[in-house]
């Protein structure tokens, strides 16, 4: 079965894929112009990856849950995909990340920490 998670945010949307239910990988952060152009480019790689399951994070707790929540769930929606979707904490997700890039250039990372984000989440959801 094939994995791919997502940490949408409103500037860049993280990814991360396993290709064996183990082993979570970062990938290219996808650059967020609008919404109809990063659901197509989120599509796109659903499709080339033949992803089986996609698992989307979301923040749990917090006073702007629910409001975060129909962002995301909205944005989904807008998604050209037809197999199982989960919703997974995504809480302290990015603060992991930046703690695994400290001291990498800011150059660097541009990006990286939404995807690390995105495999951490995509870790908590296979129990790695």
């Amino acid at each position: 079965m094939r994995y791919a998670s997502l940490d949408i945010g409103l500037k860049r949307i993280g990814i991360a894929l396993s290709l064996d239910g183990k082993i979570a990988l970062p990938q290219d952060a996808i650059l967020r112009k609008n919404r109809v152009q990063a659901a197509k480019d989120v599509s796109l790689f659903l499709k080339e990856w033949e992803i089986d399951k996609l698992v989307v994070g979301v923040p749990l707790g917090g006073s702007s849950e629910e409001e975060m929540r129909r962002r995301i769930e909205h944005f989904v929606s807008l998604l050209e995909y037809d197999k199982e979707i989960v919703y997974q904490d995504e809480a302290g997700s990015s603060y992991e990340a930046k703690d695994l890039i400290k001291g990498v250039r800011r150059d660097k990372r541009d990006g990286k920490l939404d995807s690390i984000a995105a495999k951490i989440i995509l870790e908590r959801y296979l129990g790695c």
